[in-house]
């Protein structure tokens, strides 16, 4: 994340105390309560091929001085470009910032000879034929996963919710633990790898899922034991500091955040922003819970894991285990999204986002974006048409929503 929230007051990481112990730093209480903010990882295209272009440079060099510079960045490979959104108090709030640099991006993108998407994978591109960012934390990560960090061509979409408090946000992290299948499934929209329909809703997480650190965090018991194990991997030169874990979920204590990292990149504008307003109101009501002094109930990682995979499998008609009433049975997760729908209005009405929640609904209605690719390719078996899809329908409706 780019700064989205304001940094801790020393900016450093876990510092021992000289007991074994460690105190890692944080802002949370330093931002408004359920503030948020959003990434999203973009694919540069060819107008004509629909292949990826390595075009980030001249990309981030027609972005200098303009009015979004500090909002647009370079990632791991010269095909991939960043945004991340101030802050903002509502989903609505993201619409109108995520429409502007999507307008912003694509006017850009056109003035240097490319377009760009929004999805978990491209259908089609090779890793091989990429290049990495010439900057020296990018040169230094491949140095230190070699293959795993080389085959990276995954894009994904990271929200920010602003915790006051941090013992409150590893216990709301434990609960948002049984929630990611459901964010992956309306999420996932990857189901094409290498020019080869995979058979699963999201790609994206089993080349993802190579990475150290990553997947689904362990429960802990509070802060003091998030930052012991932190402080262990920083002070034993594992990591450089706790944002080289790439958990699923994680707290984020130099911004003071809750931020979910699961979601494929999503393509319509109107998804990411009910999935944000979903995720919003289910780290409210997680809050509250715990404000009442109530147990926000967890359940052991193999199970939160296996329901993950099968969301990645499946997307939004996975057969999920039901670990809050612990039926015998699978469900599908749509029932389980509709179950917590019911669960958060009140609190998205409090949020102000009930409008932006609908759109859950309709993401169930119509599905995913790994539905619509795979609907796009059933037809005339075409690949590149799947992506000239995706960048259509990323662009689709966005002037209309920056206006706003």
């Amino acid at each position: 994340m780019k700064q989205i929230f304001p940094p801790s007051i020393t900016g450093k990481g876990a510092v021992g105390t000289g007991g074994g112990a460690s105190v890692l730093d944080h802002a949370f209480g330093k931002s408004d309560p359920y503030t948020l903010g959003v990434e999203e990882e973009y694919m540069l295209l060819d107008p004509e091929t629909w292949d990826l272009v390595q075009h980030i440079d001249s990309v981030l060099a027609a972005a200098e001085h303009g009015e979004h510079q500090d909002r647009i960045h370079a990632e791991l490979m010269q095909s991939v470009l960043e945004v991340t959104t101030p802050v903002c108090r509502t989903a609505g709030d993201v619409l109108r910032q995520l429409a502007q640099l999507r307008a912003y991006v694509a006017g850009i993108a056109r003035e240097q000879g490319c377009r760009f998407g929004s999805a978990g994978t491209h259908p089609f591109s090779l890793f091989e034929r990429q290049r990495i960012t010439a900057r020296d934390r990018y040169h230094q990560l491949v140095d230190q996963l070699q293959y795993v960090a080389r085959r990276e061509l995954i894009f994904g979409m990271h929200m920010h919710v602003a915790v006051d408090d941090p013992e409150k946000a590893i216990q709301v992290v434990n609960g948002l633990l049984v929630h990611l299948p459901q964010m992956l499934a309306l999420s996932a929209s990857s189901p094409f790898w290498r020019g080869e329909p995979t058979g699963l809703s999201s790609s994206r997480q089993m080349v993802f899922a190579a990475f150290p650190r990553s997947g689904p965090p362990p429960r802990f018991n509070d802060y003091a034991d998030y930052a012991e194990v932190v402080g262990q991997l920083e002070r034993t030169g594992c990591i450089a500091d706790y944002t080289h874990i790439w958990w699923d979920i994680r707290p984020h204590p130099r911004l003071g955040t809750i931020e979910m990292r699961v979601c494929d990149a999503v393509t319509r504008l109107e998804d990411v922003v009910a999935i944000t307003a979903f995720f919003q109101a289910i780290v409210k009501m997680y809050c509250e819970l715990y404000e009442a002094g109530k147990t926000i109930p967890t359940w052991h990682r193999l199970l939160t894991t296996e329901n993950k995979w099968l969301a990645a499998r499946y997307g939004l008609e996975a057969p999920i285990m039901d670990l809050a009433t612990g039926r015998r049975n699978r469900v599908p997760v749509a029932q389980l999204i509709r179950r917590t729908l019911r669960d958060v209005e009140p609190h998205s009405r409090e949020l102000g986002s009930e409008r932006e929640l609908e759109g859950v609904r309709e993401i169930l209605a119509r599905g995913n974006g790994s539905d619509r690719q795979l609907r796009v390719w059933n037809a005339n078996r075409d690949i590149v048409e799947v992506v000239r899809e995706i960048s259509s329908a990323t662009e689709e409706a966005v002037s209309e929503a920056a206006a706003r």
